[in-house]
């Protein structure tokens, strides 16, 4: 069953964030309710020790400071501060800074890439899809939904959840 959780569930929620990102510039708050609920069942399954899920805790608030930061000085949206924080949520304290240096890395790349985009005109076909418009807006912000599943994709595989689920 983690196996299950941290290799299906947690990459399939932020799939699925990075997605929703990218076609609407929103992350509904209903994929970071699954990725807590996700998270408290992980613990459950694996036993975790109460030190250990505060130490989960912990990096969450972590992030939540940091994403409140970010997002009072306009750098990311709210939806993507919430999904920082429940991905961190998962990843814990240990995972922290890997996820947090590699997501800016990620979040730098998709900014640089989108940029470079709106410089050029669209071809025809893709003028009459309204999400591939506002991603082209130069007005238009960043997903940076993506830049987070990125991260998480990259940091997962050394990370301590991956490790715990993929020894049972």
């Amino acid at each position: 069953m983690l196996d299950i959780l941290v290799l299906g569930v947690l990459p399939g929620l932020a799939i699925a964030a990075a997605i929703w990102d990218v076609t609407s510039f929103s992350i509904p708050n209903f994929l970071q309710v699954l990725l807590i609920v996700g998270f408290v069942v992980l613990a459950i399954a694996a036993h975790l020790s109460l030190s250990v899920v505060g130490f989960h805790l912990l990096a969450a608030l972590i992030g939540f400071g940091v994403g409140l930061a970010l997002f009072a000085l306009g750098y990311i949206g709210g939806g993507d501060a919430k999904l920082f924080v429940t991905l961190l949520l998962w990843l814990g304290l240990h995972d922290l800074v890997a996820f947090t240096l590699v997501t800016a890395i990620f979040g730098g790349g998709v900014t640089l890439i989108i940029l470079a985009m709106r410089r050029f005109a669209l071809p025809g076909f893709m003028l009459n899809q309204a999400w591939i418009l506002r991603l082209h807006d130069p007005k238009g912000g960043i997903p940076y939904g993506v830049a987070l599943a990125c991260g998480l994709f990259a940091v997962l595989p050394q990370s301590e959840i991956f490790r715990l689920a993929t020894s049972v």
